[in-house]
């Protein structure tokens, strides 16, 4: 459904305390480089009168961004020109407040993911010197919903589900927070002068995420016609975060883009589990160190298309937020009913989420439109798929 926004405020929240005795410059790393924004959209039923409280709650949220900020003081600072720094200059995010013309069961019924994108304080690609937004929706049934864009320029999805663990655990009163670790540049230094090209990569994590990823793959194969297979390129990329990979791991507060690609070329001949896992288990701590020498991953995409040309390759990119804590951000009301990601706006992707129950995964995927014509009357697919 088509939602209609009235923006009511537009605020910046700023650090709660100067971070003066912070590094005034936070270095990005490589890995850093590659990316761009993450986005989630959290819905909350009505808790209460909305009007009686329409003003303690964004006061909560602001007052505890503010506080969060403190801890992540990167975010409420300004990407520089050069791509290879963040100034830390306490500058602050925005905070905007709306009203959504709708019931949020309207929503929830109905989800379509360009529409959940208006939940967003700002669009999610584009150059961004602002790293974080947040918006305050509320709907006309007095549901809520708390939209969050980070940079992924700073961050991978752990980063981000780390800094709303923090924020809602400040927003409920507690006092003991673990802050994170900014190191990740120490790793993996920048490249100076490297600019990726913009194509927005793809990512995934495995298991039960792995035999979703191939049957849909497979349906994606398909869709695209064998007969017109045979002098195309097929690829699934799957991101490996590379924390516990490493001698010695890095623990979880770690904040930064500190994961890495595993490129597998699916061979109907063989086993596509099996030749996916055998391409994350070479995401090893020897390749992390290549990654640490200057090792840049995307040149083997270069190649490839170079190689094949962009008509000649079908990739298949899945982001898995399985297992995640997507259901954990309670800022003194609850959890959300609902966790999901907008309109990524990119082609050839999937993005898995655990249902709220946890017993399903929720994928939200984006073809072209001739593609996608072909999935939805795909019967093989539709015997699995509860809409």
């Amino acid at each position: 459904m088509q939602l209609n926004i009235e923006v009511i405020s537009k605020e910046i929240a700023k650090p709660s305390s100067p971070t003066a005795d912070q590094p005034h410059h936070y270095r990005l790393s490589f890995l850093d480089q590659l990316t761009l924004f993450n986005d989630m959209v959290y819905f909350y039923p009505k808790i209460c009168d909305i009007h009686a409280n329409e003003i303690t709650i964004p006061d909560r949220l602001k007052h505890s961004i503010s506080n969060a900020l403190v801890y992540f003081y990167p975010l409420a600072g300004r990407m520089m020109e050069s791509q290879l720094f963040v100034d830390c200059n306490d500058e602050g995010i925005p905070f905007v407040e709306t009203r959504v013309k709708c019931k949020l069961s309207d929503v929830l019924n109905n989800p379509v993911p360009k529409e959940l994108n208006k939940l967003l304080s700002f669009e999610i690609h584009g150059d961004h010197k602002i790293l974080l937004g947040i918006q305050f929706n509320v709907f006309d049934c007095g549901g809520i919903e708390i939209g969050l864009c980070v940079s992924h320029k700073i961050g991978d999805a752990l980063s981000s589900f780390s800094f709303v663990k923090t924020w809602a655990a400040i927003a409920r009163g507690e006092t003991k927070i673990t802050a994170p670790n900014f190191e990740s540049a120490l790793l993996f230094p920048p490249l100076p002068g490297f600019s990726p090209r913009m194509n927005k990569s793809n990512q995934i994590r495995p298991t039960r995420v792995e035999a979703l990823s191939v049957f849909i793959w497979e349906r994606l194969f398909t869709a695209v016609g064998v007969k017109s297979t045979s002098d195309k390129l097929f690829f699934i990329t799957h991101t490996v975060n590379i924390r516990p990979r490493m001698e010695p791991p890095l623990p979880e507060s770690s904040y930064g883009n500190l994961h890495s690609f595993a490129l597998t070329f699916p061979s109907m001949d063989n086993n596509i589990i099996t030749q996916m896992r055998g391409s994350i288990k070479a995401v090893n701590n020897e390749y992390v160190k290549k990654l640490q020498d200057g090792y840049n991953h995307f040149e083997r995409f270069r190649e490839i298309a170079e190689t094949y040309g962009k008509d000649g390759i079908v990739p298949f990119g899945v982001t898995s937020l399985c297992r995640f804590p997507l259901y954990e951000a309670d800022f003194g009301w609850g959890k959300p009913v609902w966790a999901a990601s907008g309109d990524r706006e990119i082609q050839n992707t999937a993005v898995f989420l655990d249902t709220i129950t946890g017993d399903g995964i929720e994928a939200w995927v984006t073809l072209n439109e001739e593609e996608m014509a072909k999935i939805d009357s795909d019967e093989e697919l539709l015997a699995y798929v509860i809409r």
